[in-house]
């Protein structure tokens, strides 16, 4: 089988994801054969660095053979099971690591399948609970500018990034918006934290005009993934939980993409040291290997929908494939891995030595900045560094650096001009190196006239 061939075939009959199909019409689809570690490998054994974690799930390489093993052992006993009046061992052990270690007082776990349905069942366990205690005014959420939180209509309608969310803008709630403390905006010699607090002032003034119409504030702590990778100082959540606890708000706390280590901590809102109402949680949760999202919350939320049949205020949210067996072995199996073999202490390795091999980056004329959150690190391309004027976005010069690094067997996926290190966990110092210098020669194509 070529890959040639199954590009043919595959376009005959896919859709693929936040793509332009006509692209590969010139641009063929890669077919991957089979993965090893942070290398896939395609059908005419090409390899590719997957720096980018395949979209960020893929926390301990593909193939990854502990995770294998757990879940050979699974299929033998349960596939699936109906979550609704059944359970099974998986998911009950699953649900009591994830209260173990996620921050104080998130003592309830409610199972979806994604990343975006995580965060619908937070919005709507968010305005049910208000609803519930008779505060039927509560209807509006509030979100920060740049944000992303998934692509279903309620997801879309709390993100902010026009680019996904502006056509389908008829179809979704009306929000409060309130601007983001991105700190690529800090003036000269401002720190992230001085930066964090100033732009907090906006969130204050919002809560203080409509908290008696908010169910809860949605965010993504540290990082705004989706939204340029953009980073922030993690005051601006302390800041968040006080005033959200003093005009009686929710916080929601969407850590799809920053959580399980991402960011140098187990989850980004411990560097705040603070506890959210919700934590959506997905993405890295199986380790990259099946679809399965998380919603911890309180048990004060919990006990707002614990009733009687008869006072119907219970919390009608399914989804078929909830509570999965497999995927659950497979978040089970990664807490473990976490657990076992110190990888936050490896991580905190990993990302210096991430940051020593990207450091060329910033004597780059057209780089405005590199940025470094934990194990995310980014590299903003601009024109002109000096004014920071941006290339025009029809000249895709992200997508060439993209097209360039494929070339030399690096798998990047730029988010518009600004190109991230999002690698699994188990790279090495050496691969490392090698994807800082094959984004170097990629970048160096990419932005040639």
């Amino acid at each position: 089988m070529t890959n040639h061939l199954l590009a043919l075939r595959d376009r005959q009959v896919l859709w693929h994801p936040c793509t332009q199909m006509k692209d590969h019409e010139t641009f063929p689809i890669i077919p991957i054969k089979q993965g090893q570690g942070v290398w896939l490998e395609d059908f005419e054994g090409n390899r590719y660095l997957d720096a980018i974690s395949s979209w960020w799930v893929n926390l301990f390489g593909h193939a990854n053979p502990i995770i294998n093993q757990a879940l050979k052992d699974q299929l033998d006993t349960l596939e699936h099971v109906i979550f609704a009046g059944f359970s099974h061992e998986a998911a009950i052990l699953l649900a009591e690591k994830l209260v173990e270690v996620t921050p104080d007082g998130l003592k309830r776990c409610f199972l979806a399948d994604n990343g975006s349905a995580a965060v619908e069942v937070a919005l709507k366990m968010s305005f049910h609970y208000w609803r519930n205690l008779g505060q039927i005014n509560k209807t509006k959420f509030i979100t920060l500018e740049n944000s992303y939180h998934g692509e279903t209509i309620g997801a879309l309608a709390v993100g902010n990034v026009a680019l996904y969310k502006q056509t389908y803008a008829p179809l979704l709630m009306e929000v409060i918006s309130v601007p983001s403390p991105d700190c690529y905006a800090c003036e000269t010699g401002e720190t992230w934290y001085d930066y964090s607090v100033r732009q907090f002032a906006f969130m204050e003034q919002a809560l203080q005009e409509h908290a008696e119409h908010v169910c809860a504030v949605i965010v993504e702590p540290l990082v705004q993934c989706a939204g340029n990778m953009r980073m922030y100082d993690p005051i601006y959540l302390t800041l968040l939980r006080e005033a959200c606890d003093r005009y009686q708000v929710h916080l929601i706390a969407d850590e799809v993409a920053v959580g399980f280590g991402r960011t140098g901590t187990l989850f980004a809102c411990e560097q705040a040291n603070i506890s959210p109402d919700f934590m959506c949680l997905s993405k890295g949760l199986t380790g990259g290997y099946l679809p399965l999202s998380a919603v911890m919350t309180t048990d004060q939320v919990y006990q707002a929908f614990y009733a009687d049949y008869q006072t119907m205020s219970a919390f009608l949210h399914s989804h078929s494939y909830t509570g999965n067996a497999l995927a659950c072995r497979a978040g089970v199996t990664t807490l473990a891995i976490f657990e076992q073999q110190q990888v936050l202490a490896h991580n905190h390795h990993l990302a210096q030595a991430m940051r020593k091999v990207a450091a060329c980056f910033q004597e780059h004329p057209n780089v405005a900045e590199v940025r470094q959150t934990g194990m995310i690190l980014a590299i903003e391309l601009v024109k002109n560094k000096y004014s920071r004027q941006v290339f025009p976005w029809q000249e895709r010069r992200g997508y060439r650096v993209y097209q360039q690094a494929l070339a030399q067997g690096v798998l990047l996926r730029p988010l518009g001009n600004v190109i991230y290190f999002m690698p699994p966990y188990v790279i090495t110092e050496e691969e490392l190196a090698l994807l800082a210098k094959v984004t170097w020669q990629s970048l160096v194509l990419a932005v040639k006239d």
